[in-house]
């Protein structure tokens, strides 16, 4: 029979520094859980398995229950069955009867003095609590910084719990900020409350945190680009205490900040910004504390960033090189983003670091199903790899389609569902450079492209959509999604994929009016099924079209009003079949 216990790794590694000081010390040693497995079969065949914890283990002068029947050492647990490489240390009980306890190294595991860089990348570098940051000088002060910022914005005061109210809990949060290198740029320590006790309707009405969309930030890249204009970054400190609450809230004093004698009470607008029109135009993104400045005049961006600094305390980043995971360069022939260093920390989580890369993200006519067979993998693990990759697609629309179609088997991954993930690592371990190119002067104008993949869902036999919009010939927004409804043909599935761009094309072209103080245009969307086209151009409800859902019609109204335009273009040509399928390799670097 097998024995392996487990000892609680803060303990362990305390030990294992007490015994680096004095290996021959005598020491008692708590146990957190032990595992008992044997090949004894059990009267149904199965094998034996015993689970149980074992608290404050002390030895005793008869010598340990635990240990091996043929050991005649007292107060030691039993031993692993020998093998050729096992090395004997000065202190193994087995050539020294007199000591009691077994320093040679476990199996598997390392000393803290021998680990590599690869093992480090491993560690959470971020505490837990404030019990382990409170003896780190960094951490220290940037919870000193945090709550002078609260001090400063008045943000509560000291008082006495009034009768019958339950204060609510306050909690640490430690991050490690980096750079796309992956250099430590600043600890930040922010104080947060367990809001999760509080009541909708009771403690609080409205929850809301200013944010831009993602192709809010590339086509206002994209403008600034094609204008020639240069994008700042600045940084707001302690956003959420320039808020004004309405309730009254009681918290706790927080961790390391107690004030003997009195609980705490705390008292606790648009994402894009536009100023001015033509060559003294400004605007500015808002992406919760994080902010983008861009226009025409520097001078005045500069004046807007001294005005701020007034009424916030802020940092100015400079230049744009950064945001949001997403690499930044601008140069005098445009501006590019992609997200190498992400990618590149995406393959070391994964341990696909060292993999063979591939030249594609799936293979062409790849069919997966929620009712495979192969054996079941761990869900946990599935979804942070997917949710990765997801991420990752903001800059990569040659990857929406595969991380959307694993996306799929969240619920009950299955082996053939990751390996189809690991596909797609092995796809971007080969391709961690690509991005987008906004290049300077150029076209104006906004152009999309739609296209379906008819009842290729093997569970449900829905179809995909997949929509691409260009600013200046690049790609600012993209889609590739399953349809929510069965379509009957090919035909139905093109329809309800060109309404749904019709939509999106819509907003982006407002947006875009109002970010360059231009009318609204309208904006050509391009599909390869005539068939379709037919159905968007007349009104009429045809036999073959009548069932079709009344909301996929909306593109009949705004080709009939004029705000988007209907081409056809070949397969060959369309930008969005990318978006729908696995493409064969020729294709692919199309």
């Amino acid at each position: 029979m097998m024995v392996r216990m487990q000892l609680d790794r803060a303990e362990f590694a305390r030990r294992q520094s007490d015994r680096r000081k004095d290996s021959r010390g005598q020491e008692n040693y708590k146990w957190t859980s032990f595992v008992v497995q044997g090949p004894a079969e059990t009267e149904k065949g199965g094998q034996e398995s015993q689970q149980g914890i074992l608290e404050d283990y002390e030895p005793s002068e008869t010598g340990s229950d635990w240990s091996s029947p043929s050991s005649t050492v007292k107060e030691r647990g039993p031993m692993l069955p020998r093998e050729t490489e096992d090395q004997d240390q000065p202190h193994d009980p087995s050539i020294a009867p007199e000591e009691t306890y077994d320093d040679t190294p476990v199996r598997g595991m390392k000393a803290l003095d021998d680990l590599d860089d690869v093992d480090l990348m491993l560690v959470d570098e971020d505490p837990k609590n404030y019990l382990e940051a409170k003896t780190v000088k960094e951490w220290q002060e940037a919870m000193e910084a945090e709550m002078t910022s609260i001090e400063r914005n008045q943000t509560w005061s000291l008082t006495d719990l009034p009768a019958g109210v339950k204060p609510i809990g306050l909690k640490w949060v430690y991050k490690t900020k980096k750079d796309a290198q992956g250099r430590i740029t600043k600890h930040k320590a922010r104080l947060v409350a367990k809001g999760y006790v509080q009541q909708y309707g009771v403690d609080y009405e409205e929850v809301f945190a200013l944010v831009t969309r993602m192709e809010t930030i590339r086509l206002l890249l994209a403008v600034a680009a094609q204008q020639g204009w240069h994008v700042h970054h600045l940084d707001v400190k302690t956003t959420f205490l320039h808020g004004e609450l309405k309730e009254q809230v009681f918290v706790n004093q927080p961790d390391g900040f107690v004030k003997k004698g009195a609980e705490d009470k705390c008292k606790q607008e648009p994402a894009v910004y536009i100023r001015g029109k033509g060559q003294n135009t400004l605007i500015m993104g808002v992406y919760v504390d994080d902010l983008l400045i861009t226009g025409a005049g520097i001078e005045e961006i500069r004046r807007i960033k001294k005005e701020m600094e007034v009424n916030f305390e802020m940092t100015d980043l400079g230049m744009l090189t950064y945001y949001l995971g997403i690499e930044v360069k601008q140069d005098k022939e445009g501006i590019s983003i992609c997200q190498e260093g992400y990618a590149k920390k995406i393959l070391k989580e994964t341990s696909m670091s060292n993999c063979n890369a591939t030249t594609l993200p799936m293979e062409p006519g790849q069919k997966l199903s929620k009712e495979d067979k192969s054996p079941s993998v761990d869900p946990t693990l599935y979804r942070k790899w997917v949710g990765c990759l997801r991420y990752l697609t903001h800059t990569r629309p040659d990857l929406s389609y595969s991380v959307g179609y694993v996306s799929r088997f969240m619920q009950e991954p299955k082996q053939t569902h990751m390996q189809a993930v690991k596909q797609i690592l092995r796809y971007v371990k080969g391709t961690t450079n690509l991005g987008i190119w906004y290049k300077k002067n150029g076209s104006k104008t906004l152009h999309g492209f739609s296209d379906s993949s008819h009842s290729v869902d093997r569970d449900d036999g829905r179809s995909t959509t997949g929509q691409v919009f260009f600013y200046n010939e690049a790609p600012v927004s993209w889609s590739s999604q399953k349809q929510a409804t069965v379509a009957l043909s090919s035909c139905e599935a093109e329809f309800m994929a060109a309404t749904s761009a019709a939509c999106q094309a819509i907003w982006l072209q407002r947006l875009l009016s109002e970010l360059l103080g231009v009318k609204e245009e309208a904006v050509t969307i391009e599909v390869d099924n005539q068939s379709a086209l037919a159905l968007m151009r007349n009104p009429v409800f045809l036999g073959r079209s009548k069932h079709i859902d009344t909301r996929y019609h909306f593109i009949r109204e705004c080709v009939e009003n004029g705000k988007i335009k209907v081409k056809h273009v070949s397969g060959a040509e369309q930008k969005a079949d990318v978006l729908t399928k696995a493409l064969p390799r020729l294709n692919m670097k199309k």
